[in-house]
């Protein structure tokens, strides 16, 4: 096939740049220039129906919120870890991974935090994605359905090549870890 007259990749194939989503400008204040958004492909399970699409609340979100997909409340108590189903599975891009992370107000209201931050959502998976939450609180906490619980951040993933080494190049920190530069 001749490139020069091949067609371009259908927009919005997985990893694929597609145009930036309009946002709303705040008064008195320009744009921000919007890098082309990510085709990212998601499949909702029958138990995600009514549920909206993970989403960015703000315009300046890096997040998009992810909601709980439970068919009942489901209450955590004080210390307690929990699997929440998100009702989803997603395509993640080749060369991209879907990080899970905790929502800052319910941690600095409730404490409740993702145990495992950031999760990983691999680009090779296509389960569901299930977020996994801990109450670190001291009174109970309860999900409930289509409750806002965790936010995903696509992030690229550059592969490693390892090159193996007799030494390192020396920096004015040289070996110095956990705690060396003072307290906190």
């Amino acid at each position: 096939m001749d490139p020069a007259t091949a067609a371009p990749a259908a927009p919005g194939a997985p990893g694929e740049p597609v145009a930036p989503a309009a946002r709303p400008e705040a008064p008195g204040r320009a744009a921000p220039a919007a890098e082309p958004a990510v085709a990212v492909r998601i499949q909702r399970l029958p138990h995600a129906a009514g549920l909206p699409l993970p989403a960015y609340e703000t315009a300046g979100a890096a997040g998009m919120d992810v909601r709980a997909a439970v068919d009942q409340p489901r209450t955590l108590a004080p210390g307690a870890i929990a699997l929440v189903p998100t009702g989803f599975a997603l395509e993640v891009p080749a060369g991209y991974e879907m990080q899970v992370r905790p929502r800052s107000g319910l941690a600095a209201r409730h404490g409740i935090t993702l145990p495992n931050s950031p999760a990983t959502i691999d680009s090779d998976y296509r389960g569901e994605v299930r977020v996994i939450v801990q109450n670190l609180g001291a009174v109970p906490f309860t999900v409930e359905r289509g409750e806002r619980i965790a936010q995903l951040v696509l992030q690229r993933v550059p592969r490693v090549a390892w090159l193996e080494s007799e030494s390192l190049t020396a920096t004015p920190r040289g070996a110095g870890g956990f705690g060396h530069t003072g307290r906190g």
